[in-house]
């Protein structure tokens, strides 16, 4: 590890320092220009070409857009229909009056488990804001909670888009590293359920029940009445949808990515039928039949005339043009962590290093992850150092795949921009987000990692 690979960590660790440190002392910067100030800073601080820093700055903000933004508007529409249509307001009094209030999070746990499955963590997330919403406006407005009522519905789905996004086939990151590896997609999967069950249970209902009552979390007024309440120009009169066709309209997209989900393992690569639902199951376009299907299906009984609907769409997207662009400044910055080839000093670091390889993919990932903000430098990188090692001598290769996965879930921060997402959506401070989708995260990586020790103990499944 040479000098230069030392100054270049030190810059990254400074530079998230400093975004920190403009966001929360008496500057109280706004999120987006402390990221941008922030990229310039580490840009320059690492000898980026300014041509070169410039070019990060707006293709990590325009990717992370394209891959985030466009489904979070989407999303946001989705979640203006089924609002305004009493969808999601019916739903949720099943929830709550078919559930305990001290069974609720395993309820939503248990719904984001599945939910989890085709959906990257983002798209889960936006997909379930208004059942969270829902579900946590009544709790709140019936004071059955000591605490956040956000918080404590919201935690364990948060648990378990991590766990399902980090372990579990088919998300990209699990695939990338089996890719890599060359190792057995059934057997890791396998293995990524098995390890994610005490992952989300720790860190969804146990720890929020514990962090809870030490927040007081409360969106912003406009996203709840977005999310959770029929709004001025729809038909108040008109009767809420069957409970069948609520969850259809609501799971929709979820069901067009599950559907890919299935496909890709009941069907040999290049059958006729992938590139349908791979299609159908973009989350984008799955988003995007969503949106059309809940405004075919109930804009015209939720909505007096078709001006209301276009109306409603368009205010929908007012409360989240601030999350929008503050996710595209956490791209941005994780882009110029990136060219900075900050990942290139953690690999020579981690060369120093004599351990398990199982313990070593996950420290390497890790490293990677929480240096660069981007879970997918993590897995590629680890994945491509230890490829060699798992091929040159005896090892359970799907685990290794899952201990890599495990560690690129580590202390999601200010440099990823799912941190901001979540932050954003639920009108969280800095330290509020980190003693949410941080410290979780941190926990079902962790215990990712202790069951990947556990199982490598017992004989391989395949």
């Amino acid at each position: 590890m040479t000098a230069s690979d030392i100054q270049l960590l030190a810059i990254a660790l400074a530079g998230v320092v400093f975004l920190v440190v403009m966001i929360v002392s008496r500057l109280k910067m706004h999120p987006l220009l402390a990221l941008m100030v922030a990229c310039v800073a580490v840009g320059f601080a690492a000898g980026m070409p300014e041509d070169k820093l410039v070019k990060s700055i707006v293709t990590g903000a325009g990717n992370t857009l394209g891959a985030v933004g466009i489904v979070v508007a989407l999303g946001a529409m989705l979640g203006k229909i089924l609002a305004d249509t009493g969808v999601t307001d019916g739903i949720s009094e099943v929830i709550v009056r078919k559930v305990p209030v001290r069974l609720l999070p395993w309820a939503m746990a248990g719904t984001a488990f599945v939910i989890g499955i085709p959906m990257f963590f983002e798209v889960g997330l936006v997909v379930l804001l208004p059942l969270i919403f829902s579900v946590a406006r009544k709790l709140d407005e019936a004071k059955q909670v000591r605490g956040s009522a956000y918080v404590y519905v919201g935690v364990p789905v948060i648990a378990a888009l991590a766990s399902m996004h980090g372990m579990v086939p088919p998300h990209p990151g699990p695939l990338t590293a089996i890719a890599a590896l060359h190792t057995n997609v059934g057997a890791t999967m396998l293995y990524g359920f098995i390890a994610a069950i005490p992952a989300i249970i720790l860190g969804g209902p146990i720890y929020g029940a514990w962090v809870t009552p030490r927040l007081a979390v409360r969106p912003e007024p406009a996203l709840i009445e977005q999310f959770s309440a029929r709004s001025e120009g729809t038909n108040q009169s008109a009767s809420r949808p069957g409970f069948g066709l609520s969850l259809l309209a609501a799971l929709l997209p979820a069901v067009l990515m599950l559907a890919h989900s299935i496909a890709e393992l009941a069907f040999d690569k290049g059958a006729d039928i992938l590139s349908v639902t791979a299609f159908l199951g973009d989350p984008v376009i799955a988003m995007l039949i969503g949106v059309l299907f809940a405004a075919l299906l109930l804009g015209r009984k939720g909505y007096g005339r078709a001006d209301d609907l276009r109306a409603a769409l368009s205010a929908s997207l007012k409360p989240i043009a601030n999350v929008l662009l503050i996710i595209a400044g956490g791209g941005a910055f994780q882009r110029v962590l990136t060219d900075a080839k900050v990942g290139d000093a953690i690999l020579h670091l981690s060369q120093q290093f004599s351990l398990s390889p199982l313990i070593l993919g996950w420290i390497i990932s890790m490293l990677l992850s929480v240096s660069t903000g981007s879970a997918t430098v993590g897995i590629v990188g680890a994945s491509g150092l230890l490829a060699p090692l798992a091929a040159g001598q005896a090892m359970n290769v799907p685990l290794l795949a899952l201990a890599i996965g495990c560690g690129s879930l580590f202390f999601n921060y200010a440099n990823h921009a799912g941190f901001w997402l979540v932050k954003e959506s639920f009108g969280m401070s800095m330290g509020e987000a980190t003693m949410t989708i941080s410290v979780i995260q941190s926990i079902v990586s962790v215990v990712g990692l202790v069951m990947v020790l556990l199982m490598n103990l017992m004989p391989a499944l395949v």
